[in-house]
């Protein structure tokens, strides 16, 4: 049975007020803005930075996400915002149409209010923030006017990993659940697919971060994710020690109780058909290595849903 007990980490800080305190610093920080690993400081009320998102969230589409893993659709469903643009550039990006080309739509505080609203009407377990990071103050200053209006679903960061300690230092006490991806530990590796400098440095500092503030995932006695960090890593063809490096430092650093959802669903998308190593499928046996890598580390709280093969319009997308 669920643990109807639960309260979401940020009503404590609407409570005392802090909450809107976290909403003006973050407005405060698109003047400067250093949420990401761009660090690029640009005014985003006067210019477009390596984003390219200014002063208004957009948003790409919206809806209750079965697909994601267990403990996160569980439950009724992930109430799923998938932002647009992002702050990596993937070549394989499976979204580029909205991480990539930008479609998306502005939207207010209010009407991202609404938003979030709608789908704890509509039975979602969660808000599933799906590549946050270059909205935070967008989404502070929404989720302020939500939670007046009886927001009460646990929060869920859905990051491609390479969010900065601004983003971090705003968020600690506000998110209930993290959900980064790791997807590099060898930087060349991300600067080549990715288009970043330094990812492996900023997502581990990221994912440390994230830990300390809500710790290992906790679950409801029915699976339902309730707390802490759950972490994702795509598979890629080819780049078996890549995957390696990713697995030994969260044995290391995170230790075994991790929960890790192993992704096997890598496909060539976007500019990754004419890319040499990643135009191809991950093959069955380059999945079974890893996986066996993790579970010899002692990384055993796997999340092997996509082992069932969903449909491909349930699958997780991948950030690009």
């Amino acid at each position: 049975m669920t643990d109807h007990t639960f309260e979401p980490a940020y009503l404590a800080l609407y409570r005392s007020g802090e909450l809107a305190r976290r909403a003006e610093q973050a407005q405060a920080a698109l003047h400067a803005c250093r949420l990401c690993g761009w660090d690029c400081g640009i005014d985003r009320a006067a210019e477009l930075g390596p984003c390219r998102t200014g002063t208004q969230a957009l948003v790409a589409t919206a809806y209750l996400h079965m697909g994601e893993e267990r403990p996160i659709s569980a439950g009724g469903g992930s109430g799923a915002i998938f932002f647009a643009n992002c702050d990596l550039r993937c070549q394989f990006c499976q979204t580029f149409r909205w991480n990539i080309k930008g479609q998306g739509q502005a939207l207010t505080a209010r009407e991202l209010a609404d938003l979030m609203l709608d789908l704890q009407a509509r039975g979602a377990a969660n808000i599933n923030l799906v590549t946050p990071t270059h909205n935070t103050p967008q989404i502070l200053a929404a989720l302020a006017l939500a939670v007046e209006d009886g927001l009460r679903l646990p929060l869920v960061w859905n990051s491609g990993g390479y969010d900065a300690p601004q983003a971090l230092a705003l968020l600690d006490g506000v998110v209930d659940i993290y959900l980064p991806d790791m997807k590099y530990s060898d930087a060349d590796l991300a600067r080549r697919l990715s288009g970043v400098r330094d990812y492996p440095r900023v997502n581990r500092a990221a994912v440390r971060e994230m830990h300390r503030q809500v710790g290992d995932l906790q679950l409801t006695v029915d699976g339902i994710a309730q707390r802490g960090v759950l972490v994702r890593h795509l598979v890629m063809p080819g780049h078996a020690e890549n995957t390696a490096g990713v697995l030994r430092w969260l044995a290391g650093n995170l230790g075994p109780n991790t929960y890790l959802s192993l992704m096997d669903q890598y496909r060539p998308a976007y500019r990754a058909f004419a890319r040499e190593g990643i135009n191809r499928p991950l093959r069955p046996d380059e999945y079974a290595r890893a996986r066996a890598l993790a579970l010899e580390l002692g990384l055993t709280r796997l999340d092997d849903s996509l082992l069932l093969e969903p449909h491909p319009s349930q699958q997780r997308e991948a950030h690009g």
